[in-house]
């Protein structure tokens, strides 16, 4: 409360000075050739009320309700009645002054007073710069406001990608241990002597994932270990049924992607893939050149099972986070050939990743 008092003080201080300087600004001009003044002192007196009204008038009616709502031909049609009317009270204050203080004597009238066109001129010049000074701190004001509420916008849609990207990641956590534990399950029951080696390969890929996936980016090399580690998981489990070809550039580690956005399409390669002739074929190829990184992997299928793999939980997850963290610096292919289900992923530049 105190400061919107001070604020309006501060206001009508301001307001105050600067009719006072229009005051000596119409007694300077009309008391040009003129020792009169008596008759100066009243006249400026008497127009600047005049002036005033004026300015507040299309300042806080015209201009608001109808230039800046963009009505033209009304504004256009109102600022002529403006015109006529404050014509109208120019010429009353003209005569009235003549009437009271000089008797109707126009000889000694000063001669800057007499021109009724000069006096429209210099009333309308201090109206026109008025308004136009409001004019540019209104501009400057909604250019303020409209950029406000643009980053505030950014913000809210900023905090919602996080917030969704936190939920994908996080999302792959029960998809990705539902699948190796299934596997834990079945040798379990077989009491194999491969379980302990099973569940230490799976403690090292829990550790990545409950560890490294928050991180916005991870170091590549470690991803496409914890890929071949996944794949040693698998070997396990298919053991005689299982041949995979595993190729990958030596990648520096100095390189960083965004965590769990290979893994997701191995994993899907062995839940989908169907064993054919005896074998369930899968291709694994990573290739990093000048800062682009191209991911393929492929898995035998057969053709009926193609729109299961497709649709599956894990594909529509890393499509949502491809384009959060690579938006317009990734494609994604999919294709079959042969009975062979083929994802080709191509990151153009790996230093573009948005930390979301």
């Amino acid at each position: 409360m105190d400061k919107l008092k001070k604020i309006n003080l501060k206001s009508v201080f301001i307001h105050f000075i600067f009719w006072v300087g229009v005051w000596f600004f119409f007694f300077y001009f009309f008391s040009y050739n003129s020792n009169d003044t008596v008759y100066v002192t009243w006249f400026s007196s008497a127009l600047l009320p005049l002036t005033m009204g004026l300015t507040y008038f299309v300042n806080y009616y015209l201009i608001p309700k109808f230039l800046l709502q963009k009505k033209y031909a009304l504004f256009a049609l109102y600022s002529f009645y403006t015109l006529v009317f404050s014509s109208y009270l120019i010429v009353l204050v003209l005569y009235t002054c003549l009437i009271l203080l000089l008797q109707f004597n126009i000889s000694i009238m000063p001669p800057m007073s007499k021109n009724f066109f000069f006096i429209l001129i210099l009333v309308f010049l201090v109206v026109g710069i008025v308004n136009f000074v409001s004019l540019l701190n209104n501009n400057f004001k909604t250019i303020s406001r409209n950029k406000e509420l643009q980053n505030k916008i950014l913000n809210t849609q900023l905090q919602l990608k996080e917030q969704e990207l936190h939920y994908l990641k996080h999302q792959i956590h029960p998809h990705f241990l539902f699948n190796t534990l299934n596997t834990i399950y079945g040798f379990a029951l077989k009491q194999s002597v491969q379980t302990p080696d099973i569940i230490l390969k799976l403690s090292n890929l829990l550790d990545y994932i409950l560890y490294q996936v928050n991180k916005p980016a991870v170091s590549l090399k470690e991803e496409v270990l914890h890929i071949k580690e996944y794949v040693e998981l698998e070997r396990i489990r298919f053991q005689d049924t299982l041949k995979v070809i595993f190729k990958s550039d030596e990648i520096d580690e100095n390189i960083k992607i965004a965590p769990m956005i290979l893994i997701p399409f191995v994993e899907n390669a062995f839940k989908h893939g169907n064993i054919i002739n005896g074998f369930l074929n899968i291709e694994i190829s990573v290739r990093v050149e000048k800062e682009q990184l191209r991911f393929f992997i492929s898995n035998t299928v057969l053709n009926d099972s193609v729109e299961k793999e497709s649709g599956g939980i894990g594909i529509k997850n890393i499509r949502k986070r491809l384009e959060l963290n690579y938006s317009e610096n990734y494609s994604l292919e999919n294709k079959l050939e042969s009975n062979n289900y083929i994802v080709i992923l191509t990151i153009f530049d790996l230093n573009k990743i948005k930390h979301v």
